[in-house]
């Protein structure tokens, strides 16, 4: 969001195990883009305790959650009268705690303490569902005033 703020920064969310096309497109954009480019790739690691010969269906299970979403951010949008923002990712469908209890550091909550894993999966799930709407809002905005149409100051 930070980089977005520019207007001048393509910005992508990739996860090649999830979307591969997208992955694609969002490197082909960065690459013709004239200014500099951000591509934030989703990347499972041993760490979250997963068996990784599964690592790409981790990250397809992260977009269908809704935890990783995809998006791409190109400023030569705006210039044209279009909504630089897209997010490309659909609405979850795989249950957040079904995403989560994949990896083993989430496993352990749930055997550890299961009154704060509770508490803590709520709250997962309300972050995850707040950035969403956010993101949402943001493809849904109207087309951008051009440049050469903006109002003097």
């Amino acid at each position: 969001m930070f980089a977005m703020n520019y207007g001048t920064v393509y910005v992508a969310s990739v996860a090649l195990g999830a979307k591969d096309e997208h992955t694609l497109k969002a490197f082909m954009e960065a690459e013709t883009f004239d200014g500099p480019a951000l591509i934030i790739a989703y990347s499972h690691c041993i760490a979250h305790g997963i068996n990784m010969t599964n690592g790409m269906q981790d990250q397809k299970a992260a977009v269908q959650s809704g935890q990783w979403l995809l998006y791409r951010f190109n400023p030569e949008k705006a210039a044209n009268g279009e909504n630089p923002f897209h997010l490309d990712s659909a609405s979850p469908t795989l249950p957040l705690i079904d995403y989560l209890k994949r990896e083993n550091r989430f496993k352990l909550l749930s055997t550890r303490d299961a009154n704060d894993s509770v508490s803590f999966f709520q709250q997962a799930l309300n972050d995850v569902e707040l950035r969403r709407r956010k993101y949402e809002h943001f493809s849904n905005l109207p087309s951008p005033v051009p440049p050469s149409l903006d109002v003097p100051k």
